[in-house]
């Protein structure tokens, strides 16, 4: 799909949409579709609202969202490899949903946001030095977000 065709993520349908593509995807991933199905054994009727809570609350600060997603993956560390590759492999899916389905302002903030998110609890689960900042993926953007977010704390 071109991007003349394609929209930017507007709001909560849009949310839904990229949601329920993307777990569609990872449910059949030679890599991760066996975690989320066979180790964590996930409730989609439970995690696909909270996931669309999430990324609304990421997006547009207005989803509700209500857990701790660094716990989540953390209890999974001791039964399944939830190192680089995964996240990689997550991270790729979720940017190809994006662009596959969207296109803009939004589309680029989400995906942004998703390369963070990964990058943060791949660092704090597998405890990588630094573990908020796992500068070995980092793109030259991410890298100035995250010494910027270093300068705020540093400054408090």
């Amino acid at each position: 799909m071109n991007t003349a065709t394609r929209h930017d993520i507007a709001g909560r349908p849009d949310i839904e949409h990229l949601v329920n593509t993307f777990y569609d995807k990872i449910r059949g991933d030679d890599l991760l579709g066996f975690i989320f199905n066979d180790v964590a054994k996930t409730d989609w009727a439970v995690h696909l609202p909270k996931m669309y809570a999430f990324w609304e609350t990421i997006l547009f600060r207005s989803g509700g969202f209500v857990g701790n997603p660094l716990a989540a993956h953390a209890r999974l560390v001791p039964l399944t490899a939830m190192g680089r590759p995964q996240f990689d492999r997550w991270l790729a899916v979720f940017t190809a949903t994006v662009d596959e389905l969207f296109a803009g302002e939004n589309a680029e903030r989400i995906k942004n946001a998703a390369a963070d998110m990964a990058n943060v609890i791949h660092a704090k689960i597998n405890g990588v030095e630094q573990a908020r900042y796992d500068f070995s993926k980092l793109t030259p953007e991410q890298r100035a977000r995250y010494a910027s977010y270093k300068a705020a704390e540093t400054a408090r």
